[in-house]
């Protein structure tokens, strides 16, 4: 196995210095060590696109029960660490399982993101869309990620849910913090309390609107997962409210940050911002482009259920192997010209979206509020121009790759 080059390590592909751009020291990976040994640790990177969807799609691989991908803890403390309610919960999702628990859970959830149904939800779309844009040309100015961004999501997602209009508003002004939990650095004692705090608030919400459906049902998610729960024990009460948390979090936290890399990285390729203005037919497809380029999902991680053998190396069983997204979109060998935004790529296939079981259920969606999101907010402000594209804010999250605000005038 090669020697990483001076400088690679694992701090210092995940030091907060490299949020703002961490598509060099991919870049330095990828060609000096695809399959690096995190040293001491029973961790490996994976870097290149053959061998992060491979990984993604062998089932030698799956997941345990830790949310958090810190490697070397013992058993007893992964068990310490498991009496944390956001890691408990995060553990009971479809997210960290594996068949047949992983198969019974996503199941109950599957048809209701299927191509028709999805389909059906884009005039809705649209209707938010141009309502939050409507808000905005009440000012000349403002921040987009809170002013469009943000909101449109959430609102899809919480229509598909069914959660009650009155109980909106909460939900589009709170600022995620769950995505620490599947970083692969350690959370700060204050960052795992107020996970906490939001896992049990959360659980709490739904837990009581989930009452209210067995009552009452309605032609939503919700209800027929409550419908689900009395079935054979296919869905405990506490996976009910794990995975209903999880696909609300996933449902907009990731389209939140595909909007914002995308419009920074239009405003960052001014001739591509003119070709999509210029061709419109092109909305219908840049989502996967803009995935690619800047995925607002960086990495996911695997274990190994027994050894594997991956770039010349030898993985013994249970190590962690982080695929490395935001790289394998980058690989030369895959993509021609990788670093360059163009929308007119053909056959865009990014790693982001996974593969195998856990390939992403709201990957449609996700295309599709893109498409309609940039659309409206392009053409109905024909003047937008973003204030700040040089050095925009950074979430502190690395799997999860986002702007926090994104300034701008109109």
């Amino acid at each position: 196995m090669a020697e990483p080059a001076p400088g690679i390590s694992f701090d210092a592909i995940f030091s907060p210095e490299q949020l703002a751009d961490p598509y060099p020291a991919y870049r330095t990976l990828r060609e000096t060590t695809p399959v690096f040994h995190v040293p001491d640790t029973t961790m490996w990177l994976v870097s290149r696109y053959a061998d992060v969807t491979a990984v993604l799609r062998d089932k030698r691989l799956g997941h345990h029960s830790m949310p958090n991908a810190t490697p070397n803890l013992t058993e007893e403390q992964r068990r310490e660490m498991m009496d944390n309610p956001a890691l408990a919960g995060l553990s009971r999702t479809m997210l960290l399982q594996n068949p047949p628990d992983h198969t019974r859970l996503r199941s109950l959830v599957v048809k209701a993101f299927d191509a028709r149904r999805i389909e059906q939800m884009r005039d809705r779309v649209r209707s938010i869309a141009n309502e939050l844009v409507d808000a905005l040309l009440a000012s000349n100015s403002g921040d987009l990620v809170r002013g469009f961004n943000h909101p449109l999501p959430v609102i899809v997602i919480c229509d598909l849910l069914g959660v009650p209009e009155a109980d909106r508003a909460g939900f589009i002004e709170e600022t995620n913090v769950q995505g620490r939990l599947i970083d692969p650095t350690p959370m700060t004692e204050e960052e795992l309390h107020q996970a906490n705090v939001n896992m049990v608030e959360s659980a709490e919400y739904f837990n009581a609107l989930c009452d209210d459906r067995r009552k009452h049902p309605q032609d939503d998610l919700l209800t027929a997962l409550v419908e689900s729960e009395t079935e054979h024990g296919k869905l405990t009460r506490d996976e009910l409210t794990s995975n209903i948390s999880l696909l609300f979090a996933a449902g907009h936290e990731t389209t939140v940050n595909l909007l914002g890399n995308a419009l920074l990285a239009l405003y960052r390729n001014r001739d591509q911002l003119d070709l999509l203005r210029a061709r419109p037919e092109l909305f219908a497809t840049a989502a996967d482009e803009f995935i690619r380029y800047d995925s607002s999902v960086q990495l996911s991680a695997r274990s190994t259920f027994e050894p594997i053998e991956l770039g010349g190396c030898e993985i013994p069983t249970g190590h962690e192997v982080l695929t490395l997204l935001g790289a394998a979109n980058r690989d030369p060998e895959q993509f021609d010209d990788p670093d360059r935004l163009d929308l007119t790529r053909q056959n865009v296939k990014p790693a982001s979206f996974g593969g195998g079981i856990h390939y992403c259920l709201g990957a449609q969606l996700a295309r599709l509020e893109t498409e309609e999101a940039l659309r409206i907010l392009l053409e109905r402000l024909p003047d937008l121009e973003l204030d700040n594209i040089d050095t925009p804010e950074w979430k502190p999250t690395i799997t999860l790759r986002g702007v926090k605000t994104l300034p701008a005038h109109w």
